[in-house]
């Protein structure tokens, strides 16, 4: 019996041994597969940044300078301001009848126009069901006024559907509420107008029929 005990003792060690290559094992595979997760990682924030590349713009390009709309590049300057070389863009907004000058290292204010596709998504977005927030409207108007000026075409559909009231009475609205939905809605006609090269009477008629508004031209225009 007591050979076999000392059997048993000496097979313990080599059990552990094993155990401790398992282990070993084990940790090489961890470290190799959290090796490859941190270069699948590095991959994902590569292409993450690539949109976010400087873009050229020519002249007549058309752009969109979120604070004032859709503008036309009428000419790229150059301007020495003490020793310092700058290149800027000149951005004729026509609705407003005003010129940018806008640093070429700051184009970053700047988006192209729209594609056709953002266009047809904007007119779904204008025939869907308003989401109106019960919240103070002077809450609702901050946010709408955030949204116009945002430069995002989608927002700026977004608050045209919201503030829609399918008619052109003007006991309908209050004054703030037309004066950002008129807001609103010149901006996407503009850019509606650019994109889809046609008239701005067909741009409104096109815009109105997804709003289900009334076959009118709004006032005060």
């Amino acid at each position: 019996m007591a050979r076999k005990k000392s059997k048993k003792k000496q097979k313990k060690p080599k059990l552990l041994k094993l155990k401790s290559k398992i282990k070993r094992v084990d940790k090489k595979n961890i470290f190799s597969q959290k090796s490859n997760l941190s270069e699948d990682k590095i991959e994902i924030k590569k292409i993450k940044k690539q949109p976010t590349e400087k873009r050229a713009y020519g002249i007549n390009d058309y752009v969109v300078y979120p604070k004032h709309g859709v503008g036309k590049i009428i000419s790229v300057e150059k301007a020495i301001i003490g020793d310092i070389d700058i290149n800027f863009y000149k951005v004729l907004i026509e609705r407003d009848k005003l010129t940018l000058t806008i640093p070429i290292n700051q184009q970053s204010n700047l988006r192209p126009i729209c594609s056709t596709h953002q266009i047809n998504k904007c007119v779904s977005i204008l025939k869907s069901k308003p989401k109106v927030k019960r919240t103070m409207w002077s809450r609702r108007a901050q946010e709408y006024e955030q949204k116009i000026t945002s430069g995002k075409i989608y927002e700026l559909a977004e608050v045209v559907r919201d503030l829609n009231k399918n008619t052109n009475t003007i006991a309908e609205q209050s004054y703030s509420e037309r004066q950002l939905f008129e807001k609103a809605y010149d901006r996407l006609e503009s850019e509606f107008e650019v994109v889809l090269k046609i008239s701005p009477d067909d741009v409104k008629k096109k815009m109105n029929k997804a709003l289900g508004r009334e076959e009118k031209p709004l006032e005060n225009q």
